[in-house]
């Protein structure tokens, strides 16, 4: 305030001396008149206002406000982008509210120097934000700004898994899934953080411009715990297009199961912390739809589910599915393509003699899924999602490491080749 009243007398100053002196140069031309009256009266409403301005500054607050962002700002983040602070002075009043008037709940320091909203403001809004603080002297001092936040257009956002408080097997990446695509890709995989208790080095590998993952070099280590930061709030993910995440994510890995499939013998041998448990005689894909090799990680599971062979290119001459079964038990997803391990009662005489399916991985089970006797149920129940499966000796090639979480099935030389870091 104290710098307008100054720059506004300055101003009005300049005005009056320059007319003094146009007058003057008309009263010498006209030959005639009192010029010293004539300067008399122009100057008294001058020092007047001088008086005045300076009484006012010297009364002035000595608190000093700042609002972030700047005046008429576009494109601001959602989550830090906008707080107060004041120096000498403690604020007494903050208020944020979007052009349709609904007010936006902060909260002031308990010393009284700043204040941030207490949850993430919605985007492609209009915000208009006022501010009070009064100095030791209890003067008040004002400030008003208003912005808008990013819009939908000019954010991303990643959508991610696991999810926050989650128990997951040791084969669990974190997988993030960018809704634009992503150019500045440094800059952004600079914004995520994964890092393990167990000290484990984790590495970002880009499958492509929109899908980051997270590993370390072997499994997650059984009872670690994991932490994903995203910092990604005001990061340029591509020309114009700014990320609006401020996140932290924490998962914990559970026992280290791993269950092995030989299509060839038609076993699955599944271990726990390196001891065998169990080994399930299971039904393979046929010669003609192999089960692909290689590690997968069960990234959904289901106590019943439909599989319609129309749905992943098995079709008959008249365009309908080659199977179409609404009520497949104990359903665990292996792959985005449609490779599951699941129960399956209509195969009779199948299990540890004949490979016959589409290319899932079938266990004996009871329709109904209600039947905690069979194999069926009883790896679904005793299975987490993350858990790792790992399919052998089948006649196919090896899964590609984007066809759902798989991408263990790349060694780590060529992971961390993939990292933009």
């Amino acid at each position: 305030m104290e710098k307008r009243v100054i720059t506004n007398s300055k101003r009005r100053r300049g005005l009056t001396v320059a007319s003094a002196l146009l007058g003057g140069v008309l009263v010498l031309s006209g030959c005639g008149g009192d010029g010293d009256g004539d300067g008399e009266k122009a100057d008294t409403p001058k020092k007047s206002q001088e008086q005045s301005d300076a009484a006012a500054a010297k009364d002035t607050s000595k608190a000093r406000i700042e609002i972030t962002p700047k005046a008429g700002a576009t494109n601001v983040g959602i989550n830090n982008d906008a707080k107060v602070t004041v120096a000498d002075g403690k604020l007494t009043e903050v208020k944020l509210t979007a052009a349709d008037g609904t007010a936006v709940k902060g909260s002031i320091s308990a010393d009284g120097t700043s204040w941030k909203p207490d949850g993430r403001l919605q985007r492609a809004t209009v915000y208009k934000l006022s501010a009070t603080a009064v100095d030791a002297d209890k003067r008040s001092a004002h400030e008003n700004r208003s912005f808008t936040t990013v819009s939908q257009k000019n954010s991303f956002i990643g959508n991610f898994t696991p999810e926050d408080g989650s128990k997951v097997g040791v084969g669990m990446p974190v997988s993030i899934r960018f809704d634009k695509p992503i150019t500045n890709k440094k800059a952004v995989q600079e914004g995520v953080s994964v890092t393990s208790s167990s000290g484990q080095e984790v590495v970002g590998h880009w499958f492509d411009s929109q899908r980051l993952d997270f590993r370390p070099q072997d499994y997650w280590k059984g009872g670690s715990e994991v932490t994903m930061k995203l910092d990604l709030d005001g990061v340029e993910g591509a020309d114009g297009v700014m990320g609006v995440q401020d996140k932290t994510v924490n998962f914990t890995i559970g026992r280290n199961q791993v269950s092995t499939v030989d299509a060839k013998t038609k076993q699955m041998t599944v271990t726990k912390d390196g001891k065998v448990i169990k080994t399930i005689p299971i039904s393979a894909g046929s010669p003609d739809n192999p089960t692909y090799n290689g590690k997968m990680v069960i990234s959904e599971k289901f106590k019943e589910t439909r599989m319609d062979g129309s749905t992943v290119g098995f079709t008959d001459d008249d365009g309908k599915g080659e199977y179409d079964i609404k009520d497949v038990p104990h359903a665990m997803r292996l792959s985005t393509s449609g490779t599951f391990i699941h129960g399956n009662y209509w195969g009779k005489g199948i299990f540890g003699s004949a490979n016959t399916s589409h290319g899932c991985v079938g266990l004996q089970d009871a329709q109904g899924a209600n039947d905690p006797n069979t194999p069926g149920s009883w790896f679904f129940n005793n299975s987490i999602v993350g858990d790792v499966v790992i399919v052998k000796n089948s006649p196919d090639k090896t899964i590609k490491p984007d066809n759902g979480l798989n991408g263990w099935n790349l060694d780590w030389s060529a992971w961390k080749a993939g990292s933009a870091v």
